[in-house]
């Protein structure tokens, strides 16, 4: 209790819906602008205690902080993570550890993607706020030919699709072409009224940044591509994260 009264003064000002149990953990973490952080994010995202400690093992805090000042980690931890823009909603690595599949285990896209489907929960939480689930090898058709994106979601605050492609290995040039298309297919075919232009993530195991920034040149600004990761990084390999 003492130490609960060091760390959170002013009792007035913390979120009420937030348990025992949620502080408990919350106090297990030194450095006040992670521990703010994670309160801030648990109220946000209404995160159980148990999603709370998974979050705080895969290190979302420093995953998502990699990639910003000094000022903007302070708004991070004062507000926790907001989603206005695409770019909000991209994770560097994403942290895909409840498939438990060994680092070492050849799995093939199919497999891996159902998996996914299997610990949809736990992806979805990965993934973050706002994310809803549309559906699985969602076909399309361009050219007389059938093409089929692996997951499709729709986010309901950035209001808008969002189409991911599962890649075993390292995202080539061709699979950014590819994610450009789709992107121009919804944009034409499938939104609505209301709806904003999709987003794309290209996932994927390795990523060469030289390789990426010039397949990148010219093509849209919601396409992103990211890596995962099938076992919980270490503070060190997030430390060296660059988006």
């Amino acid at each position: 209790m003492k130490q609960f009264y060091l760390s959170f003064p002013i009792c007035a000002e913390l979120p009420h819906k937030l348990s025992w149990t949620h502080y408990v953990e919350l106090l297990k973490i030194d450095d006040p602008l992670e521990r703010s952080f994670y309160l801030n994010q648990t109220n946000n995202e209404n995160w159980s205690t148990t999603q709370l400690i998974r979050q705080k093992k895969t290190s979302l805090y420093l995953r998502l902080a990699a990639s910003k000042d000094k000022k903007g980690i302070l708004k991070l931890s004062k507000e926790g993570q907001k989603v206005v823009h695409p770019a909000d909603i991209i994770r560097e690595p994403y942290v895909l550890d409840f498939l438990q599949i060994p680092e070492s285990h050849h799995i093939s896209e199919t497999e891996l993607e159902t998996r996914i489907i299997s610990q949809l929960q736990n992806f979805l939480l990965e993934m973050g706020k706002g994310f809803a689930f549309v559906g699985r090898q969602y076909r399309i058709m361009l050219g007389n030919r059938p093409h089929r994106i692996d997951l499709v979601f729709y986010h309901y605050i950035l209001k808008c699709f969002v189409l991911i492609d599962i890649k075993r290995e390292a995202a080539g040039y061709e699979d950014i072409g590819q994610m450009n298309m789709y992107l121009s297919y919804f944009e034409k075919e499938e939104n609505n009224k209301g709806d904003n232009l999709a987003i794309g993530i290209v996932l994927s195991r390795e990523k060469d940044e030289y390789l990426i920034e010039y397949a990148m040149h010219n093509v849209s600004s919601r396409l992103f591509v990211s890596k995962y990761q099938l076992y919980l990084p270490s503070e060190e390999e997030l430390k060296k994260v660059k988006r």
